[in-house]
């Protein structure tokens, strides 16, 4: 049983093997096919390249920190309700608070 074993695994590998070879023969066939095709129109062979900018990933965690703007339907459905358009995040005047009553200190 375990020889068996051994021996299943073992084929498993060279099949893994095998297909990773013919990836590999088939990336440098489309590759040589496309040097190719460039020598023989005249054009220069550009390289395969990935292009990363390492300043997005920075841009896009600083956005996230940011408040949001309302978008048209909040702003729609804020109007229809009777209430302020602006967004609920913007402090605005700090001193117009009107929904709390000040307690007196502790103390007094």
């Amino acid at each position: 049983m375990n020889f068996l074993f051994r021996l299943v695994l073992f084929v498993a590998g060279l099949l893994f093997a095998a297909s990773l070879a013919v990836a590999v023969l088939l990336l440098a066939a489309v590759w040589g096919l496309r040097y190719g095709w460039a020598r023989l129109t005249g054009q220069p062979v550009r390289p395969w390249v990935m292009r990363f900018n390492p300043r997005g990933g920075f841009d896009r965690f600083r956005a996230a920190g940011r408040p949001a703007e309302p978008t048209a339907a909040d702003v729609a459905s804020a109007r229809a309700r009777g209430q302020a358009t602006r967004s609920p995040v913007s402090l605005g005047d700090p001193g117009r608070v009107t929904d709390v009553q000040p307690k007196p200190a502790r103390g007094e």
